[in-house]
């Protein structure tokens, strides 16, 4: 097993991904720490997430606030708005609630323990595992989905996801080194992101080659497998859209719990199967022919738009209108900003 890792990492020392909150193995060896801010940012962001997609928020995000102690100290309304188009909006909150816990608990330090991390808000298993191994070199095992289909493919492991989880992260441990191992960790879900892809692995350039069992077999681009997906739902809602005869826009703020909690977003209806109309206010509503779309981890969404213009006079019974100085579309959630985009062409022209 020992030499599995060294191989890796001698593949890793040359191959290694350039990131921006990563430090690499030549920067490393030559005694460069990882911040664990960046860190941990880069692994909350990633959650769900693409590196491509997560790169230029971490840049922003550390742009605007530099150190744990400046995210702590943000306005909530802020850090949302700046999440605005990365989705899965939970972590957002718990990214705000981890840092001032941070800072309030452990004088603006991260804990460098598993067991410690795994303490703060927002922090689950993985995050904890990552975080002790990458910023602090501590022996922790991290399981994503690269690393479950390398140990998959690898130990040629037919069990299907979810349930082999536990198997994969049993042989993810096996493998991890005393020696570098947040460059192992980082090295195993390189192989997984670079070499060992889901649709046509580059067998013949991995490290690992020789031993993996299921390329022996003829079995790697078939794993990992996974338990069929049951039919994504559809649900339907209402968005009503109004602007003021002065350029303001009627919105309002999501409640913290539920999807897309805390962010700006229109007035609307619940969403299910026969939502039931509740505008904002009174008006001479008009519905968009065009609804928007948009789809959640869990279910499809369709909203039926309803636009209107209104006079300086109109008081809606909830959210708030916001002028063309204190809102930017980009402030919106991706759902909302698509609601926008087919709304305001049309609303301006009547």
């Amino acid at each position: 097993m020992r030499d599995l890792s060294v191989r890796l990492l001698a593949w890793y020392d040359v191959h290694a991904r350039d990131m921006p909150w990563r430090v690499g193995p030549a920067d490393r060896k030559a005694g460069t720490r990882p911040d664990p801010y960046a860190v941990w940012m880069s692994e909350v962001m990633l959650q769900q997430t693409t590196v491509a997609a997560v790169r230029d928020y971490h840049r922003k995000f550390l742009d605007t606030w530099p150190t744990v102690d400046d995210l702590a100290a943000a306005e909530d309304a802020d850090v949302m708005a700046a999440w605005a188009g990365l989705g899965y909006y939970a972590r957002a909150r718990n990214l705000l609630k981890c840092a001032r816990a941070v800072v309030a608990d452990h004088g603006g330090v991260f804990p460098d323990t598993y067991d410690d991390l795994l303490k703060l808000p927002g922090i689950g298993p993985y995050t904890a595992a990552a975080v002790a191994a990458i910023a602090f070199d501590r022996r922790e095992t991290v399981v994503d989905g690269n690393v479950e289909r390398v140990m998959a493919r690898l130990n040629d492991i037919h069990a299907p996801l979810p349930g082999s989880k536990g198997v994969l992260t049993e042989h993810a441990k096996t493998l991890t080194p005393d020696q570098r191992p947040g460059d192992y960790a980082q090295a195993v879900m390189d192989l997984g992101a670079t070499i060992c892809t889901p649709r046509n692995p580059a067998c013949g350039i991995c490290p690992w080659r020789d031993p993996c069992a299921a390329r022996q077999a003829g079995t790697a681009a078939g794993l990992p497998r996974k338990t069929p997906k049951k039919k994504t739902p559809t649900r339907f809602g209402i968005a009503y859209v109004a602007l003021r005869e002065d350029g303001a826009w009627l919105l309002e703020t999501r409640p913290e719990s539920g999807l897309l909690g805390g962010m700006l977003g229109w007035p609307g209806s619940d969403w299910g199967d026969d939502p039931v109309p509740h505008p904002p206010l009174g008006a001479e509503w008009i519905a968009l022919n065009e609804e928007a779309r948009h789809t959640f981890t869990h279910f499809h969404l369709r909203l039926k738009i309803m636009i209107a213009r209104v006079s300086m006079g109109a008081t809606p019974t909830r959210g708030q209108f916001l002028t063309p100085g204190a809102f930017s579309p980009n402030a919106l959630p991706t759902a909302m900003r698509k609601v926008f985009d087919l709304a305001h062409v049309t609303l301006r022209d009547i």
